[in-house]
């Protein structure tokens, strides 16, 4: 809710309007007076609820803007890390908003807490695991709650909990300064079990974070000897872990549905400074390879009632360009589609033209197969133009016709291939001649156009 302008809620994959008429500011203000006091975060929320509602406040301090949050207690989200919690080890949660980290912490402190009957304390900063007032949510089972009224007391309220009150587990949301990060280690070197959310995307993220690298061991330079440098095959300076690490394993949050579990934490570290891949462990949806004549192609995008269920999603590296402008394309297109991390997990690259060649891009693609596909700039239009070509889509050209088009070149490859006769296609537009001509070249055939106006066609012959 933005004042002066029309109240909008946001799904996972689409936008809608409330109302048509824009909001003011008694709108604005029979909220605020609804929700529960607001911290010095700008947080509040609803007694008995796990909703959160932020402020947007202007220079005099009013409130001018609401974000209105649902949040929801959901069981069965520890799938792939029960047997982490359960064996006691300390556990760091890593996702973009919204993949449903805090609502595995809340899960988390409801397992130990209520089935394996442990002493356990979440220390709640903005009430954001247990929901506001002072009666815990149900969500966090019979685990005791300690609220901060600031973030910037989150670290000291962390070793309070520690000296305090006994716990053989402790829950933090949000790790996000050098203080919580110390406040960590200390929990961890006395013994108890801590599992935390921190601010990043993946553990190489992190690992690059000065701040909040030491939850992982920290980063330090070292100067080697030319033997060893000689031994090693890198240069003389080289990252290395500085210590071990604050916590046994970090999970990355791709989705809500997708994990990666790095289960040895120092030892993912210690891949990642030495310029390898950290070979976590995926568990979800499985990235996805598309086979067409033994060659692979990405998937066509969910057109008509149940496609959603008939065709898997196609995986999607962005490489050099923005992910968030990559997502927001393929959620325009209505894309059968996702984004992976790494791209030993894609079948279709989208890189900036200007690093399309860098080493390990290389490597990942002849190993996956994947289609690399570039842009010259990092610019909505072209990753739209980009992930068009990929998917097979001219706009303006009915998605059935583009499959036709395909369909009738895959044939005539068929039959040149058999015979080594020459096979002439039907006329079509340019758009869908090009389209032809990829599907033909990708067979090492030869494709030449004939014809002229509304009649020009292509005529397929081999080598």
């Amino acid at each position: 809710m933005d004042l002066g302008r029309r109240p909008l809620v946001r799904y996972t994959d689409h936008l809608a309007e409330l109302h048509q008429t824009p909001i003011n500011r008694e709108d604005i203000a029979h909220v605020v007076a609804a929700v529960g006091e607001f911290g010095g975060d700008n947080r509040a929320g609803i007694e008995g609820t796990l909703h959160r509602i932020s402020a947007i406040r202007n220079r005099r301090g009013e409130v001018i803007g609401l974000t209105l949050r649902v949040g929801r207690a959901v069981s069965g989200t520890l799938e792939g890390i029960r047997d982490l919690v359960q064996a006691g080890h300390s556990l760091l949660l890593l996702g973009r908003p919204g993949v449903g980290k805090t609502t595995r912490l809340r899960e988390s402190a409801r397992l130990l807490a209520d089935e394996l009957g442990r002493r356990v304390m979440v220390v709640d900063t903005s009430n954001e695991i247990a929901g506001d007032g002072d009666l815990p949510h149900p969500g966090i089972g019979s685990a005791r709650r300690m609220q901060v009224p600031h973030p910037a007391q989150q670290h000291a309220l962390m070793i309070e909990a520690v000296e305090n009150h006994m716990p053989e587990a402790i829950i933090v949301d949000e790790i996000g300064n050098a203080g919580d990060a110390m406040a960590a280690r200390t929990i961890a070197e006395r013994g108890v079990q801590l599992i935390a959310t921190a601010h990043g995307n993946d553990l190489h993220n992190l690992v690059m974070n000065p701040t909040l690298a030491d939850l992982v061991g920290g980063v330090q330079t070292v100067t080697l000897g030319d033997d060893e440098a000689r031994l090693r095959g890198t240069r003389k300076s080289v990252n290395e872990r500085k210590a071990p690490p604050t916590f046994d394993a970090v999970i990355e949050l791709a989705s809500r549905e997708e994990l990666v579990i790095h289960r040895d934490t120092a030892a993912a570290v210690d891949r990642i400074l030495a310029g390898r891949h950290p070979d976590g462990t995926h568990l979800g949806a499985e990235p996805a390879t598309f086979a067409r004549d033994e060659e692979q192609r990405p998937c066509a995008p969910a057109t008509g009632p149940g496609s959603r269920a008939r065709r898997p999603r196609a995986a999607v590296y962005a490489h050099a360009v923005s992910r968030d402008s990559l997502e927001r394309v393929i959620r325009d297109l209505a894309l059968a589609a996702r984004t992976v991390r790494h791209p030993e997990q894609a079948s279709v690259v989208v890189a900036l033209q200007a690093r399309a060649r860098d080493p390990r891009l290389r490597r990942a693609v002849e190993l996956s197969g994947a289609e690399v596909h570039t842009v010259k700039r990092n610019s909505t239009a072209q990753i739209r133009r980009a992930l068009q070509s990929a998917f097979h889509i001219v706009p303006g050209v009915p998605r059935e016709q583009v499959e036709a088009a395909l369909r009738e070149a895959e044939t005539a490859v068929a039959k040149v291939q058999d015979t080594g006769d020459s096979v002439a296609l039907g006329a079509h537009p340019g758009a869908l001649r090009r389209l032809q001509h990829q599907v033909i070249v990708a067979h090492r055939l030869i494709a030449d156009s004939e014809g002229s106006g509304p009649g020009r066609h292509l005529v397929i012959r081999a080598p």
